[in-house]
């Protein structure tokens, strides 16, 4: 009965102070705009005395100005897991979905482990008066409610926290773009780069490369694009550096793709012979952009990068105008230019940097390119082995296992077929993968038993010479056998 009783007043009470606060909304109402304002702030003043809570209000609109953090602020939430009151749309010719918050919905969130709530208010805006700029007429804020105990620590590091949040969102939805340097460094517009979107597939899963390799590659990116703080408090440029060497068609532009999508970075591909000196050479780096992977392919044949004892090592450079011949370096660039770009006080302009070398003969390149603290990381770009050939067979027929496999395994390592030798076999035959697989076997096979070239002095001398022999007749060997599988493939149909 007591019990009863008591309910009863608490539901008289709740009543009440429902009937007070829909009496001073009444009159509220009837205020005037600016005096209903302060009017409201008075009374959150009030009541925030006696509540746990610290709020905030985040408008839309500053003023004239627009409000960067109300973006941050919805674009945070709108992508947080926790967030359930949310609209789907998706625009006129996009096939991915965008998520945005409901009008006057609340959602909690959690940082550091306190407790955060949010607020998002849509209102019509009532005043009218006179602005240089158009303002919508809905007005839209978000308030945020932290803990008072906990404000003074969580506040601004979860601001932060969201605009960080946001930044990445950002950069991961929007396009990525590959450039290349204009010729003289300048184009017709003054910009020294041109791009085009980066719209090239390969990724960490479809790359064909040893699954502990590749974990520790994406292990080292993943560190890296994390490693801020570490890198500021070691006094470090926040860049890095890796070298891809292998034959071709091992799946070296490949990576770097791989690379590329897997941080959401845009790709700058540098053409050295494109630039004239070292000026123009530091001129391109600053004018990158952070968060980038800058790329100099088959450095080895861009510039005269081999011992220094033996030659000087700069490239020369016809130049249309005329120059002083008593500048040595007017249209030269340098190896220690090259250095500088890529390791010297010029490289910390920017920051969030990869630089990434390839080249088909490591051992053409001077040794100062490879030391620690310009080449971070040597991948050596192999062969295919048998996981990476079950990669392959994944990504072209489907298939996840074969009676066939065990034959394939104790016949890839001896055939030393590139990832492009055994793509080009499983293309060829991917509409039918049982004899895919056979054909994959039967090539492994003629290239094992293949017998060695005939031996020459020439070869000791110049292993260059031999790998490229020996990658040619590779090369041409599956050719003749699929034009041979073709041609007896048309004779079956005349027939």
């Amino acid at each position: 009965m007591e019990l009863l009783t008591a309910m009863t007043s608490l539901m008289a009470i709740l009543a009440f102070r429902q009937t007070v606060v829909q009496a001073l909304m009444q009159a509220c109402a009837t205020l005037p705009p600016d005096v209903r304002v302060a009017f409201n702030r008075f009374m959150h003043r009030i009541l925030s005395w006696f509540s746990a809570y610290t709020y905030f209000e985040i408008m839309d609109v500053d003023g004239v100005n627009t409000n960067e953090l109300y973006s941050d602020v919805q674009l945070h939430l709108s992508n947080s897991p926790s967030i359930s009151a949310t609209r789907i749309t998706r625009s006129k010719n996009s096939s991915s979905f965008s998520f945005s918050l409901a009008d006057n919905a609340k959602f909690d969130d959690i940082y550091n482990g306190v407790s955060i709530w949010w607020e998002h208010r849509v209102t019509q805006r009532q005043s009218h008066s006179f602005s240089w700029r158009p303002l919508p007429e809905e007005k839209r804020g978000f308030v945020l409610w932290i803990p008072k105990e906990d404000t003074e620590r969580v506040l601004n590091p979860y601001l932060g926290y969201i605009m960080e949040h946001a930044s990445e969102i950002r950069r991961k939805k929007r396009d990525r773009l590959l450039y290349t340097n204009s010729k003289g460094s300048m184009d017709s517009r003054g910009q020294p780069w041109d791009s085009v979107p980066f719209k090239h597939p390969s990724t960490f899963d479809t790359l064909a490369l040893d699954p502990v390799r590749k974990s520790e590659i994406i292990a080292d990116l993943d560190a890296f694009a994390k490693g801020k703080e570490f890198y500021q408090n070691t006094g470090r440029a926040w860049k890095r550096g890796y070298l891809l060497h292998g034959r071709p068609g091992t799946g070296k532009s490949s990576m770097i793709a791989a690379m590329a999508n897997h941080l959401c970075y845009d790709v700058y591909d540098l053409e050295l012979t494109e630039a004239r000196t070292n000026v123009e050479l530091r001129k391109l780096l600053i004018k990158t952009t952070n968060k980038s992977i800058i790329v100099i392919e088959d450095i080895d044949c861009s510039l005269n990068l081999s011992d220094r004892a033996k030659k000087p090592c700069r490239v020369e450079v016809k130049s249309e105008s005329p120059v002083d011949k008593s500048d040595d370096n007017s249209n030269t660039i340098t190896l220690s230019g090259l250095l500088n770009f890529t390791d010297g006080l010029w490289s910390c302009c920017g920051s969030e940097r990869i630089f990434v070398f390839t080249t088909n003969h490591l051992e053409k390149l001077d040794p100062a390119l490879l030391r620690s603290g310009r080449m971070d990381m040597h991948i050596l770009m192999s062969f295919c082995t048998f996981p990476a050939l079950k990669i392959l067979v994944r990504n072209h027929l489907g298939i996840e296992n074969h009676e066939l496999f065990p034959l394939l395994e104790q016949n890839i390592e001896d055939a030393q077929m590139t990832p492009a030798d055994v793509s080009e076999i499983l293309i060829k035959y991917r509409l039918n993968p049982p004899r895919a697989l056979e054909e994959l076997l039967e090539a492994f096979k003629a290239t094992k038993e293949r017998p060695p070239l005939e031996s020459s002095v020439n070869r000791e001398e110049n292993p260059i010479e031999e790998e490229n022999e020996e990658q040619e007749r590779r090369a041409l060997d599956i050719h003749k056998k699929i034009e041979r599988e073709e041609l007896l493939d048309f004779g079956k149909i005349l027939s």
